[in-house]
C-alpha cells in the first residue's frame, strides 16, 4: 500500500531532474524502468558500473562503503571484487574510500582531448532517459575517429565500450516532408555476446545504479513519502469532520 502510495506521488510530482538533459529524441528513443527497490538490478547495475565506466570515469562523491549498505553487498565482495584503486603507498584502497579511478585529469585529457567527467550526478543532471538511450545508440561510422557515432550525442569522444555485449549495429533513416532525414531504428550488423532483450536489461540495470548514485536518499525518500502521504490522508479526515463541528451552527 505504501509503495502504491508513493508511487502515485511520484506520478503527480514528478523530480524535475529526471526532465533535465531530454536530447534529441528521435523514434527510437525509449525511457528506462528506474526502480531502486529493485536490489538484484541494482547489483548487477553496480557490476556494469565497474566494468565498464570506472576505467575511465569516478563516482567520486560517492564512497563505496554506502553501494555496500544500501545494495545489500558485504564489505568483503565489494572490496575483492569492486575497488581495483590503490592509495601512495600501493596499498589497496578500501571499503570506506571514494569511488575514484586511476586515471589522471591529464591522460584523460591527452587521450580523449578532455577528462572523462565524473558521473556521480549525471543521472540527475541528464536524466536517465538521455543515458538509457546514450548507451543504446552507439553505430558504425567509419569516418568517426573511433569507428562509431552516437544518436543522443553527435561527435562523442566515447567510444562504443559495449560493442562486445551489444554488437555493432547501423542507423536506419527515415525522411519527414522537408526531406530531412533522421535515425528510426537501427539494425545489427554483428552481433555481440548478449541478445538485444539482454542488452536492454543490462543498461536498465546500469541505468538505475547511476540513479541511485545520483540520489541514494531517494531510496529512504520514497518510503517515508509514502507513510508521510498517508498521514496527510488521514489527517485530511480528521480536520473535515472537525470543519463539519465548528460551522454546523452556522449553516
Amino acid at each position: 500500500m505504501i509503495k502504491r502510495i508513493a508511487l502515485i506521488a511520484a506520478v503527480l510530482f514528478p523530480l524535475s531532474g529526471f526532465a533535465a538533459g531530454g536530447g534529441a529524441q528521435g523514434a527510437y528513443w525509449e525511457q528506462p524502468n528506474v526502480n531502486l527497490d529493485n536490489e538484484a538490478s541494482l547489483q548487477r547495475g553496480a557490476q556494469l558500473f565497474v566494468n565498464y565506466c570506472m576505467g575511465c570515469h569516478t563516482a567520486k562523491y560517492h564512497r563505496w562503503m554506502h553501494v555496500s549498505e544500501d545494495l545489500d553487498i558485504p564489505a568483503d565482495v565489494v572490496e575483492a571484487n569492486l575497488i581495483w584503486t590503490t592509495d601512495e603507498s600501493g596499498k589497496k584502497d578500501q571499503v570506506g574510500t571514494l569511488m575514484k579511478n586511476a586515471m589522471s585529469k591529464e591522460y584523460g585529457s591527452d587521450v580523449f582531448g578532455k577528462a572523462p567527467p565524473d558521473l556521480t550526478l549525471t543521472a540527475r543532471e541528464r536524466g536517465p532517459g538521455w543515458i538509457y538511450n546514450y548507451l543504446q545508440t552507439f553505430y558504425v561510422d567509419e569516418s568517426s575517429p573511433t569507428g562509431v557515432n552516437n544518436a543522443v550525442l553527435a561527435g562523442a569522444s566515447m567510444p562504443h565500450v559495449m560493442w562486445e555485449l551489444q554488437g555493432f549495429q547501423r542507423p536506419v533513416y527515415t525522411e519527414d516532408s522537408d526531406g530531412e532525414k533522421h535515425i528510426e531504428s537501427f539494425e545489427l550488423v554483428q552481433k555481440g555476446s548478449m541478445s538485444p532483450e539482454e542488452f536492454d536489461r543490462a543498461m536498465n540495470d546500469l541505468v538505475n545504479f547511476m540513479v541511485y548514485l545520483g540520489e541514494p536518499a531517494r531510496m529512504d525518500r520514497t518510503a517515508i513519502g509514502g507513510w508521510v502521504i498517508l498521514f496527510l490522508l488521514v489527517f485530511l479526515g480528521f480536520a473535515y469532520v472537525l470543519k463539519k463541528e465548528y460551522w454546523k451552527d452556522v449553516h
